[in-house]
């Protein structure tokens, strides 16, 4: 077969076997030029874009790589003179985690990636939306499929359409742009090549110095059109429950003060997009931070984020951070159950200072993908916020920035303005320590003639074209991988603290040291265990364990993984590794020693601390008394030992609170 190769020095053609390795080709392009440094030549099937190097491919076929008759490479390379050079300076390489030295050479690096499990699940699947047969062209018997019924691809965008889909979702379109697989080519290179618009450096031409001190075509990022993102990563956003919202609003509440938590959750198929992801919130984390009337100052970086994802991955179904959540809430002042209408389209649905910073989040929180080059691709962080609506009440929007944005931030070409509805575009900065090149950047809209106008972004354009909208609701049928949300929430100080006389208080109320598991308890004691689950199946008290250093790491995910097992309700035998472990011993050996006395024990006649500092001659005159009087009774009367009042009547049930004398 015939392989065209086209570098800066010219197109060839050579005459190849499907069979034949990648090195023959490397030897081809070898002879092309002179002085060129093998390890430096890259190919790609774009001009630009999804560049890997040829070194990496060694020991694949032609055939395997999905090259065809006919089909043209683009290569890339530097004399050895110029790689010289620039040794110290950083190289791009394909997504390769350990270095290339730790690659099987029978795979290529965007297979070494692990990908989520609703991302291996639509894999599995052909996503292909159902069609039942149609009365009136379908002339066909129950068993045939004609055009009419048969099923759709998940981009179809009649369907979308019709059913007010907005969005592709990231698998659908992920089908929509995979080239078809041949039986000649078994593999493909991936189709995704993530954004940036940074210059490249060093240069790929290697003909000049590196930014800032030259630049040219090959180097510097192309012409950037701003326009609506026809994908989304995440199609929507579950609350497992409606108490998780209403604990996070309660210091708002209670204060007046703005909030901001990390949404903890999993990932999930959502049925209502084909193809569709949603991320389902069980909890909220809120991190150190600083609330005002109309803001917050956030801790940053995030110091517990380590911990927190380490605790989350241990749960029964893994967990992670999906996403984050912030108040944007005033009350009116004529009614203060109402809240001011604030997020609309006729001011702003995200400021362009919160754009920004979903940008610089999502950028830190790659989702991995096998159809990429790098191993990752977009992201799947939602940005949630709990703002008023038309009415007054307050509601959740949810959002993520486009791809687009992302770049955008990476390559500092944004910043946020006065304005929160608008976002201004960064002047060109050519110094050595901040060099900044801003490339011409365009949006489109619609004039009032209804025509498509390009105008150029400079000096700012509106924060809506790096939006993209995200669904949001609760479940019909809530059930929340955590039983309970009582528990004082975390770095909430004077509001709610949490401390480790509260949990051995509520230990001694669950007359926890004295629970054992199944083998050793006593037959009736099966209902202490179960409450003992429910109070802890809470988020909130087993990160606060984990502060206790009375919990070790290893039982604290003990704990977690118990507690969140759908199966405990109806096995509580399964509560058992939890109540043998050290660390539960422990506990309860505190528990049983430091916990604070109860407030029953506290008001007994004769059993409180109190009783010990009266004299015993007091207690002696006060029992002399009541033998005088004949117990407290005289001429008849009769005190009621439920209020203390005095009957007289000589009846048998008291005249105040009607209960037996």
């Amino acid at each position: 077969m015939i392989i065209r190769i086209r570098s800066k020095d010219g197109n060839f053609r050579f005459d190849l076997q499907p069979s034949d390795d990648v090195s023959v080709l490397l030897d081809k392009v070898l002879s092309t030029a002179a002085d060129v440094d093998p390890s430096s030549i890259t190919i790609s099937n774009q001009p630009r874009g999804n560049e890997i190097k040829i070194e990496v491919l060694k020991g694949r076929t032609l055939q395997n790589l999905g090259l065809n008759h006919g089909d043209l490479i683009f290569v890339s390379y530097q004399s050895k003179a110029t790689s010289s050079s620039s040794l110290n300076a950083p190289t791009i390489t394909a997504g390769v985690v350990n270095g290339p030295s730790t690659i099987d050479p029978a795979k290529r690096p965007w297979e070494l990636v692990k990908e989520d499990p609703v991302d291996e699940y639509w894999r599995t699947q052909d996503g292909k939306i159902p069609r039942g047969k149609d009365a009136q062209f379908c002339k066909h018997g129950p068993k045939g499929m004609c055009d009419y019924c048969m099923p759709l691809e998940p981009y179809d965008a009649a369907y979308h359409k019709e059913n007010n889909i907005k969005y592709l979702s990231y698998h659908a379109y992920l089908r929509k742009v995979t080239p078809k697989q041949t039986l000649s080519a078994s593999s493909i290179l991936p189709p995704l090549n993530p954004l940036s618009y940074q210059v490249k450096v060093p240069c790929p031409t290697g003909s000049h110095p590196s930014w800032p001190a030259g630049i040219c075509t090959g180097c510097q990022p192309s012409t950037i059109t701003l326009q609506s993102q026809p994908f989304r990563m995440v199609d929507h956003l579950e609350i497992a429950s409606m108490e998780v919202i209403d604990r996070f609003l309660q210091a708002w509440r209670m204060t007046g003060l703005q909030r901001f938590g990390w949404l903890i959750g999993r990932y999930e198929p959502y049925d209502k997009v084909p193809m569709g992801v949603k991320a389902v919130v069980e909890a909220i984390y809120e991190p150190p931070q600083q609330g005002e009337l109309d803001g917050l100052t956030l801790g940053w970086p995030w110091e517990d984020e380590s911990r927190v994802r380490e605790l989350s991955a241990a749960a029964s179904v893994s967990l992670t951070v999906v996403g984050y959540i912030f108040t944007d809430l005033t009350p009116t002042l004529e009614d203060r159950t109402k809240n001011i209408y604030k997020r609309h389209p006729q001011s702003f649905f995200l400021s362009s200072l919160e754009a920004i910073f979903a940008g610089k989040l999502q950028k830190d929180n790659p989702t991995s993908s096998k159809s990429s080059p790098t191993g990752q691709y977009g992201s799947r962080l939602v940005t949630a916020v709990l703002t008023a609506t038309e009415d007054g009440q307050v509601d959740i929007t949810a959002y993520q920035v486009s791809e687009q944005a992302v770049a955008m931030v990476d390559a500092d070409m944004i910043e946020a303005s006065v304005e929160p509805g608008i976002v201004r575009v960064k002047e060109e900065d050519r110094s050595e320590n901040s060099a900044r090149y801003i490339p011409d950047v365009f949006f489109s809209y619609k004039n009032e003639y209804g025509l498509e106008v390009k105008k150029s972004a400079r000096p700012c354009f509106p924060v809506e074209y790096l939006l993209v909208n995200v669904t949001h609701g609760f479940p019909q049928n809530p059930s929340p991988l955590f039983s309970s949300a009582q528990f004082k929430i975390e770095n909430r100080p004077g509001l709610e603290d949490q401390t480790l006389d509260s949990v051995m208080s509520q230990l001694l109320k669950l007359d926890a040291p004295n629970i054992h598991d199944s083998r050793t308890s006593k037959p009736g004691e099966a209902h202490k265990r179960i409450e003992l689950a429910k109070w802890l199946s809470d988020w909130h008290l087993i990160t606060f364990l984990g502060t206790t250093q009375l919990v070790s790491d290893e039982d604290l995910k003990l704990i977690m993984r118990t507690v969140t097992d759908p199966k405990l309700a109806e096995d509580i035998t399964l509560l058992d590794p939890v109540l043998n472990s050290d660390s539960w011993q422990t506990l309860m050996t505190f528990t049983r020693e430091s916990a604070p006395a109860s407030s029953s024990a506290q008001t007994s006649f004769g059993g409180s601390n109190m009783d010990g500092d009266i004299p015993q001659e007091i207690f002696d005159q006060i029992a002399a008394e009541s033998a005088a009087s004949g117990g407290g009774s005289s001429a008849g009367i009769s005190i009621c030992p439920h209020c203390t009042f005095e009957n007289s009547h000589g009846g048998h049930d008291c005249e105040v609170c009607g209960l037996p004398l």
